[in-house]
């Protein structure tokens, strides 16, 4: 499996495919360590040496998971990132509860935004007791949405300082908008992004704003939510598909059920497609996509060696489905 090296710092590589652990957390269902700890394996044997995880997921849970599964690999093999700006503090008064953040875990710890120095440093520390590892080598701001004077101005400089101290290796932000992220790749001193579902076979509005930046200054692009939530995810959607972890519009499912016939014509497959239409451009370095099984790794690894057809994408804009990029 190729890797691809940040376009500014290639101290920090990335395979072509990464590992998304948030399946780690019990999203939406509660996995075994042992079955989550045999997925890190089957991806480790598949050739991916990029897993993403962050204390969001389970409340600390894929960290800790993922952690376990990585510690007796040679550590220079691997690359791992985690994220800041939600710190956990304990809630023994809710421990009884379930999570209600989609997380099939014990509420007993909540989350509270803060992307000051001291949250971040503070989040950073609890991450590396979690994982139980000597380091963090990519550290994303997580979801700053409605926080972007404190992650610009507090959280991107102590993350700067960090990695100008060798402490971590490159440092970026990962959102489900491009806007953000196009600031965040103009106004500040990031490595690279993390791009949730906002570039994908179904919608490409970050060829507006977020591609042409990254290219221009030099940031890598990491796709995340390939499948948008799931729409993608297999060969024809299902009615009761999901979208942006809803149910899927109409006028959304229908836009990506002629897709996947047009893919069919050629002989591939949504999901191979939705995977090596996003490769297709020079600012993406890597996609990571949520794993939690053997066998989803294997699925996924085959899908993304698939020989998608050329002649798929002319056809694909000539439907009016699809923009170049």
């Amino acid at each position: 499996m190729k890797s691809a090296g940040l376009p500014r710092r290639p101290a920090v590589r990335l395979t072509a495919l990464g590992f998304g652990a948030s399946q780690g957390g019990n999203l939406f269902r509660v996995r075994s360590d042992e079955e989550f700890a045999a997925a890190v394996d089957a991806a480790w044997d598949a050739g991916i040496r990029y897993f993403d995880t962050a204390p969001h997921y389970g409340l600390g849970l894929s960290e800790r998971r993922v952690g376990a599964a990585l510690r007796a690999r040679p550590r220079e093999d691997y690359v791992i990132s985690t994220k800041v700006g939600r710190l956990l503090v304990p809630s023994p008064q809710t421990a009884h509860l379930t999570d209600e953040e989609g997380f099939e875990v014990a509420a007993d710890h909540r989350r509270v935004w803060d992307f000051s120095r001291d949250g971040v440093l503070r989040s950073l520390e609890a991450s590396l007791e979690r994982t139980g590892l000597d380091r963090i080598d990519v550290v994303y701001l997580h979801d700053p949405d409605d926080h972007w004077q404190q992650a610009a101005t507090e959280a991107v400089p102590a993350l700067v300082e960090l990695r100008d101290q060798g402490v971590i290796r490159a440092i970026g932000a990962g959102m489900n908008q491009s806007a953000m992220l196009t600031r965040f790749v103009r106004e500040t001193d990031i490595d690279l992004v993390m791009c949730a579902g906002r570039f994908t076979l179904l919608e490409q509005g970050a060829l507006d704003d977020l591609l042409p930046a990254a290219d221009q200054r030099g940031v890598a692009v990491v796709i995340a939510g390939v499948y948008n939530s799931g729409l993608l995810a297999r060969d024809r959607p299902p009615a009761n598909a999901t979208y942006n972890y809803q149910p899927a519009p109409t006028e959304i499912l229908d836009r990506a059920t002629d897709i996947a016939q047009i893919c069919q014509s050629h002989h591939t497959t949504l999901p191979e497609a939705a995977l090596a239409y996003v490769r297709r451009h020079t600012a993406v370095a890597c996609t990571v996509v949520g794993m939690g099984t053997p066998t989803q790794v294997r699925e996924t690894v085959r899908r993304a060696a698939a020989d998608v057809p050329a002649d798929l994408w002319p056809a694909l804009e000539s439907a009016g489905l699809l923009r170049s990029p």
